[in-house]
């Protein structure tokens, strides 16, 4: 089942069928961000935590009214994954479950939001954001939890934008093996 996202756009909740779709956005995620790494240690991320308890939403464009369907036989380059349209996924947003370590509580943490890069800049982030933020409401959550990286100024400005705080400071120190 879909509904209107913004004009032109439709979200629909995902399936744990579509792991594998869900992998490729992590990876183009990340590789966006950074271009020569290797992200073959998402796939232990997806397998590990995705579940029918992990909630996967995608935004598709929106059939054009009287567009006519494929020919016969035509298999679209994104046939791995269910269709509820004739257009691959242009965003996706993945929701965890995370414990606040100072009140105790549940509230909803977003692995990932991604937009793809032709149709960034269009609201559909932010709109993704309210979904997922209604969608907390409704569940009883008090609050969500993401994290973002320092280098990812378009998502900081985002989030700052929505009212998004910074409640703690992830640091990193690199070790050296040698002694």
């Amino acid at each position: 089942m879909s509904e209107q996202l913004l004009p032109g756009y439709i979200i629909r909740r995902g399936s744990t069928l579509e792991r594998s779709l869900l992998l490729k956005f992590m990876h183009r995620t990340y590789e966006d961000l950074f271009p020569n790494e290797d992200f073959s240690h998402l796939e232990q991320t997806v397998k590990q935590y995705f579940s029918s308890d992990t909630p996967l939403w995608w935004v598709e464009e929106e059939e054009e009214q009287g567009a006519g369907s494929r020919e016969q036989g035509e298999i679209p380059l994104h046939a791995s994954f269910p269709m509820s349209n004739a257009h691959p996924p242009i965003a996706c947003l993945w929701v965890g479950n995370a414990i606040d370590q100072v009140q105790g509580n549940r509230h909803a943490h977003i692995f990932i939001l991604y937009v793809v890069p032709e149709h960034r800049r269009q609201g559909i982030g932010r709109a993704l954001m309210r979904y997922v933020e209604n969608w907390a409401i409704q569940r009883g959550d008090r609050q969500i939890g993401l994290q973002v990286f320092q280098s990812n100024k378009p998502a900081l400005n985002l989030y700052n934008q929505l009212g998004y705080q910074t409640q703690s400071l992830w640091m990193i120190k690199f070790l050296s093996a040698e002694k």
